[in-house]
């Protein structure tokens, strides 16, 4: 099916995409979500290997939609020629392989840069393109531990916790997409592409931001705080009384949440009156905060706080994120017609632009392409007759 999106953004960008596993194939989709034409490149007979599951799994399926797929065996001579002729058009080749695989199946930045002056060639890797751990293999839970945040992440003397999202795979993803983007702004100066690098290690520390900084300013180890702010109080999950809630009154709202609560008496008390002073008294913060939230529920705190004005929400389970109705409101579930699933929804776009739609917000996205889908179609657009493509399917590299 084709989908006409010249309105969009990046309607005019040819983007070849390399990537596997979750952070190379996130900056790709936010590529294609605003109207890149994406060819996702995979090995021929790899479908059983597909990254992250079955391919008509959920993750398979909100990674990859708005994507062709082709198979093209880069191993082989013909292959990568095949290859090298799309470069010659395309603006973009994104790659997430560990720095020596790209030099060794030759589409590395110099090698592609020597066809096309014009690409702009994105790189993710768990550790950066050189240094002494270039070649370790690296996952997100490895990024996760070396960044610092399972340290500062989890319950305090229970050892270190990791996040339940994929963060430095997920950031490193909208970092590289970003960096594509102001080299793409560049290139319309300059004229010509360059090389962008992120890594999984450097978004994860990146994404710490004050805890790091805590570090680097002041020489402070941030602990492990639990659900609680590290540096502010109050500030995190209280019980009620019959469940968690998050509550987060900044100095301005001390008053007004004290007063919504019944806790009048610590307005003026030493141990809480000033900011300091509650973030040194936290402990004893907590017990006296949750004496008076036990004894009503969630739904009794979070609508009498947020009409005093008082930050505070409801800590949901997945499936009660999607029946709120803000979050209904703001579309981010969105709708996918798959060929083989039907019809399902998957995780839109977060950002909105007010004359310039994405994909979703235009009502032409695609769902993640069957494997090899668009190889006849991309080849007959790059100019291969039909007998070219017979004998790249005769010898396998197709």
């Amino acid at each position: 099916m084709t989908y006409d999106c010249q309105g969009q953004v990046l309607s005019q960008i040819k983007v070849l995409d390399l990537t596997r596993a979750r952070s190379g194939p996130t900056a790709v989709r936010q590529l294609a979500d605003w109207g890149a034409d994406v060819v996702k490149i995979e090995s021929p007979g790899a479908d059983a290997d597909v990254d992250l599951g079955r391919r008509h799994g959920p993750d398979f399926q909100n990674l990859h939609r708005n994507k062709k797929s082709m198979t093209l065996d880069l191993k082989s001579d013909n292959g990568k020629q095949v290859f090298y002729h799309m470069t010659k058009e395309a603006d973009v080749v994104v790659e997430n392989m560990r720095p020596g695989v790209k030099h060794r199946l030759q589409v590395d930045y110099d090698t592609l840069k020597a066809i096309n002056p014009r690409i702009v060639y994105a790189s993710i890797s768990g550790f950066g393109q050189d240094g002494p751990y270039a070649e370790r293999p690296c996952l997100d839970q490895i990024a996760q531990g070396m960044g610092g945040h399972m340290m500062v992440t989890g319950v305090p003397g229970e050892g270190p916790m990791r996040s339940g999202a994929a963060i430095s795979d997920m950031t490193a993803g909208i970092l590289c997409a970003n960096g594509i983007a102001l080299a793409l702004l560049e290139r319309e100066r300059s004229g010509e592409g360059q090389w962008v690098q992120t890594s999984l290690l450097e978004a994860m520390i990146f994404l710490l931001d004050f805890q790091a900084a805590r570090w680097l300013v002041d020489r402070e180890v941030p602990p492990q705080q639990g659900n609680h702010h590290p540096t502010i109080a109050p500030m995190g999950a209280f019980r009620t009384q019959d469940g968690f809630i998050n509550i987060a009154p900044m100095p301005a709202h001390w008053r007004a949440f004290c007063k919504t609560t019944g806790l009048d008496a610590l307005i003026d008390d030493p141990k809480y009156a000033t900011f300091d002073a509650r973030v040194k008294h936290r402990a004893e913060l907590i017990v006296e905060i949750e004496r008076a939230t036990t004894q009503q529920t969630s739904n009794h705190w979070i609508e009498a706080l947020n009409n005093a004005r008082v930050p505070c929400g409801p800590i949901y389970s997945m499936d009660q994120v999607f029946a709120d109705p803000q979050i209904i409101h703001s579309g981010i579930a969105r709708r996918v017609v798959s060929p083989v699933r039907g019809e399902i929804e998957v995780v839109g776009q977060p950002m909105h632009l007010s004359r310039t739609p994405n994909r979703h917000d235009a009502g032409m996205v695609s769902p993640a392409p069957e494997y090899g889908e668009h190889t006849i179609d991309m080849l007959q657009r790059y100019g291969y007759s039909e007998e070219d493509i017979a004998a790249l399917e005769k010898d396998g590299v197709i």
